[in-house]
């Protein structure tokens, strides 16, 4: 995976919305709520993109 390509955060099945108005939004992967996107934090920390990235489950019409 290229590092130029943007992880949706919004469309993995880990992502999540907290309580906490510090820290609105979590990843359950990695076990961290951040301000930012947590696709960003993890580029930021580790230089490289998300690799625990999994797509949403749709639901059954």
């Amino acid at each position: 995976m290229s590092e130029s390509v943007r992880i949706d955060c919004m469309k993995c099945r880990h992502f999540y919305v907290t309580w906490d108005p510090q820290f609105p939004k979590g990843c359950k992967a990695f076990g961290f709520k951040s301000l930012q996107m947590p696709s960003l934090t993890v580029l930021s920390s580790s230089g490289k993109p998300c690799l625990n990235f999994e797509p949403k489950s749709r639901p059954l019409a």
